[in-house]
């Protein structure tokens, strides 16, 4: 196999449209074409599975419900170990989740608990997790305009919903310690198309709560997920803005590449980009994952 430098890894990405209501394609064409990008480790994250309350608008005007998403779920958990065999002669896949954020009671548990999952053959069932948060008070704000409107208004203004927000990605992190953190500042996603300047977002008062975030980051040792997704949503830049890069990186928090890929074109998308954009903010190293002989989970920093 050619060799490939260090940093072609994606650990946030990999949804299709096997699993996923909004992504196409099949989960294999998925991994064809991180191959074909030239990673030589490719994080499948699929979105766990929600309690009816918090499925997607898309997943609703599908008539989708939780059992829907339970099934699907289970049927990744087994195709993803299944391909990840297939595939580890040119790609080590890592068979991961995305956990969401929604306040019931059950959840955190639940979570956990897919975390450790083992299959029928005493294999644990997944090797990592990205912890994202995509609700402010249980409106989810990276759909529709409208519904990220409505969250900002049930909030009482911008700087009462950013400060929401961060909250929530640190409970987040607390609450279930995933490996990686998804798309810190995703609250960038529809501000613009509700009239609202970027700018808005990053007052200190807001920079403040960010911060308080990214303790969270730091205190349980997760990695930052630099996601590529941004330039495809319209964004100047990848998530996170510079100033967030900048920041967590004078906290000694790691970074890692998502390319968010919600279809085969999508994969490696951006990757190079985001290698410029992280040297340019003084990163020069991130931090990746990989699956050792014996099945557990190692982190290696790596050179830009």
């Amino acid at each position: 196999m050619k060799e490939r430098p260090c940093w072609h890894i994606s650990l946030h990405g990999g949804h299709s449209g096997e699993f996923c209501d909004h992504a196409e394609g099949m989960l294999r064409e998925m991994l064809e074409a991180a191959v074909a990008a030239g990673y030589h480790t490719f994080g499948v994250s699929e979105h766990a599975p929600r309690p009816e309350a918090f499925l997607y608008e898309e997943e609703r005007a599908l008539g989708w419900n939780a059992e829907k998403l339970i099934a699907d779920f289970h049927r990744y958990m087994h195709t993803i170990n299944t391909l990840a065999d297939a595939f580890a002669p040119q790609l080590m896949v890592l068979r991961g989740f995305e956990a969401e954020v929604v306040p019931q009671q059950t959840y955190v548990e639940t979570m956990r608990n897919l975390r450790i999952r083992q299959l029928e053959n005493g294999r644990p069932a997944f090797d990592y997790m990205v912890g994202s948060v995509h609700y402010v008070y249980e409106i989810q704000i990276d759909g529709s305009p409208e519904n990220y409107r409505k969250a900002v208004e049930e909030c009482g203004g911008v700087v009462s919903f950013a400060k929401r927000y961060y909250a929530q990605v640190a409970e987040m992190v607390e609450a279930l310690r995933p490996e990686v953190v998804g798309h810190l500042d995703l609250i960038r996603k529809n501000a613009r198309a509700i009239g609202l300047s970027l700018e808005a977002l990053e007052t200190q008062e807001i920079r403040a709560a960010a911060e308080m975030a990214l303790e969270a980051i730091r205190a349980y040792g997760a990695i930052l997920d630099l996601n590529t997704a941004g330039w495809r949503k319209g964004l100047d830049t990848p998530y996170p803005a510079p100033w967030l890069v900048q920041r967590a990186h004078a906290m000694g928090i790691p970074f890692c590449f998502g390319d968010d890929s919600h279809r085969p074109a999508e994969v490696g998308m951006g990757l190079r980009e985001a290698r410029l954009y992280l040297l340019r903010n003084g990163v020069t190293h991130i931090m990746t994952l990989e699956r050792s002989e014996d099945g557990s989970l190692l982190r290696r920093r790596c050179p830009l």
